[in-house]
């Protein structure tokens, strides 16, 4: 049998699956018409915070966003260091550049595609403010050893969870482990809206007061109490909420500079109705991932360290003839995506660091090799099957 167009995420069946409950939550904010911080919003991130185990979860516009806000409202910016890994999607190194830090950059592991740990505390200057963790496809970073790093040498950690919703480390929910994690809820992520959206998780309520009022343009009554935080002044606590006063005049009150950064409301109630089944689809994931482990030759699998339970954002296989595979499998209807072709390192936007050609070279190696195959939880037995017996065959 042949099996033609097998997409690397298949979100239109996943539709199929969700659509009656992405409907009603919709419905719900169209007769409410409370289209901004609404009650979904409210309840979105009262799961999420019960689901991390975290103590508060806010609602941003994206995943990018997200970064830029844990970074102000740790107070780095121009002068300061940020260590994270090279091998990550642009929007790591991009939020570091934005509140004018400069990237260090460290190369990752040859198996887990995750940053050398044992690499950071070289890196560390005077200037050093922060690591930012990257748990990249969904496989967790060794947090104990970069959060022993980062408490020696006395550096906030931020998790950029962007692909790692619905992972955990040691049996702890990635997102709660570290001053502020950071999630995106793009539509390709395992729990993706119908557009941007994306998620801060903190344990630290002056923290969450900060990106509160930086969500929000810096107003109203968390604008003021993060005002008085920042300064030094005794915050008086107000059991006043301004959650769902969208009309409040108090929001016309500005303490300090901020973001417009909030998860729309209809992406909340489409978040809502994906939500019960992330659990499902990312057990469904390793599932494929266990058969793939098993079964495929000639490729060398992801390692995911056996602390850990990764979501399998992405299934990443190395391989030393990565493009003649891609070609191969696209002419038997099998899409494939390449993750990813350039380190920041190597990135012309950050020329001016100075790095070259060889000085990260398991990312360079690994840029070469990776190839992500199709894995995703709406995936049918017999089109695994055809995936495997297409790799399997493949000569090079």
């Amino acid at each position: 049998m042949i099996i033609v167009n097998i997409p690397l995420l298949d979100l239109k069946r996943q539709y199929k699956l969700v659509k009656e409950m992405v409907s009603i939550n919709i419905e719900k904010v169209l007769e409410s018409a409370h289209y901004i911080n609404g009650p979904l919003n409210k309840k979105f991130e009262e799961q999420i915070k019960k689901y991390v185990n975290v103590k508060h979860a806010i609602g941003v516009a994206n995943g990018t966003d997200a970064l830029v806000l844990a970074l102000e409202a740790l107070g780095i910016g121009a002068g300061d260091e940020v260590i994270t890994t090279t091998w990550t999607f642009y929007a790591t190194a991009e939020a570091i550049a934005y509140v004018g830090a400069t990237p260090v950059f460290i190369d990752v592991d040859l198996d887990d595609f995750n940053i050398l740990v044992d690499k950071i505390e070289e890196k560390i200057t005077n200037r050093t403010k922060a690591i930012i963790a990257v748990h990249i496809f969904g496989n967790p970073c060794n947090m104990g050893e970069i959060n022993k790093v980062a408490k020696t040498n006395n550096l906030y950690v931020i998790e950029d969870a962007a692909q790692a919703i619905g992972s955990s480390y040691k049996g702890k929910m990635i997102g709660s482990m570290s001053d502020i994690t950071t999630f995106s809820f793009f539509p390709t992520k395992n729990l993706g809206a119908y557009g941007d959206g994306g998620m801060i998780t903190t344990n630290s309520d002056n923290l969450a007061t900060v990106i509160r009022a930086l969500k929000t343009h810096g107003s109203g009554i968390y604008g003021k109490k993060a005002y008085d935080y920042l300064n030094g002044i005794s915050v008086v606590e107000s059991a006043e909420s301004e959650e769902n006063q969208v009309y409040s005049a108090k929001k016309y009150f500005n303490y300090i500079v901020g973001h417009n950064s909030r998860l729309d409301e209809l992406q909340a109630a489409v978040l809502l109705s994906k939500l019960p089944y992330l659990d499902i689809w990312n057990k469904k994931r390793n599932s494929i991932a266990d058969k793939y482990n098993k079964s495929l030759i000639g490729v060398k699998q992801p390692g995911i360290n056996s602390d850990s339970f990764s979501c399998y954002h992405l299934y990443v296989l190395q391989c030393e003839y990565r493009d003649d595979l891609a070609t191969y499998l696209k002419e038997n209807g099998i899409s494939t995506g390449v993750y990813y072709p350039v380190p920041m390192h190597l990135q012309e936007v950050f020329k001016h660091l100075g790095y070259k050609k060889g000085d990260l070279p398991n990312s360079e190696y690994l840029s070469k090799r990776t190839i992500a195959i199709p894995a995703h939880e709406m995936l049918k037995p017999e089109e695994v099957d055809y995936i495997i017996e297409k790799i399997n065959s493949f000569k090079e």
